[in-house]
């Protein structure tokens, strides 16, 4: 089991569909959970499942189905479709994650991402913080070239 890093295949094909809206203020509800090093994410992951999803030892910082992300409209950096979040962070936090995935919660917590964290990540009685990349075509999480 294992988790890489990969925009989902089923994500793909919903944009061309338009079941995803990343507008900021009137688009869907993007969420993203972690999950411990026994989980197998990927490219062809389709949908958030709890199965091997973290546990927070201290019960408050992390619940099931994790964190909802506050989208930043997409825009073009050049010719590319890049999407941006905000960071996100788990204060009060026991845990160990080794990856995550975002997945639309609006449209049945269908998967967008899955990123490999290259490793247990652990805290303790802390602050976890997912810091996305820059959005710009060369970094941004989600980007269409």
């Amino acid at each position: 089991m294992a988790i890489t890093s990969a925009i989902c295949n089923s994500f793909k094909q919903e944009l061309l569909v338009g079941t995803h809206n990343f507008t900021a203020t009137t688009g869907n509800t993007f969420k993203i959970a972690l999950f411990t090093s026994s989980a197998t994410l990927g490219a062809s992951t389709t949908a958030f499942s709890t199965s091997n999803e973290i546990t927070n030892s201290s019960g408050t910082a992390y619940t099931s189905g994790g964190a909802t992300l506050t989208s930043v409209t997409p825009t073009l950096d050049s010719s590319t479709a890049v999407c941006d979040f905000s960071d996100v962070s788990f204060t009060s936090a026991s845990f160990t994650a080794n990856g995550c995935l975002i997945y639309n919660s609006s449209q049945s917590n269908k998967a967008v991402a899955a990123i490999a964290f290259g490793g247990d990540k652990t805290v303790s009685s802390g602050t976890f913080t997912i810091q996305f990349p820059a959005a710009d075509a060369t970094n941004a999480i989600i980007r269409l070239a």
